[in-house]
């Protein structure tokens, strides 16, 4: 490896130690469900996916669980359920 590389590999390292320092904005995810595969996204605040029930109540099992997988580098009001 070049060895302007290995500063970096070892700063990247550093920075994925420290979740606290990304916060996503926006991302899509396609999901593996139960009965079907569903595309999740999170863009401009808002949460959106393709399965039915989401369409229906404006939440899912499938954006809970991400919430839940990147709780730590989500946005607070992304995680936050809305009331």
């Amino acid at each position: 490896m070049q060895s302007s590389l290995i500063g970096k590999a070892e700063k990247a390292k550093r920075y994925a130690q420290e979740p606290d320092r990304v916060t996503l904005s926006e991302f899509a995810a396609d999901f593996r469900g139960d009965h079907n595969n569903y595309t999740v996204s999170y863009k401009g605040r808002k949460w959106h996916c393709t399965c039915p029930f989401f369409s229906q109540r404006g939440t899912c099992s499938h954006m809970m669980a991400l919430q839940r997988l990147f709780a730590g580098v989500l946005a607070k009001e992304a995680v936050t359920p809305s009331t």
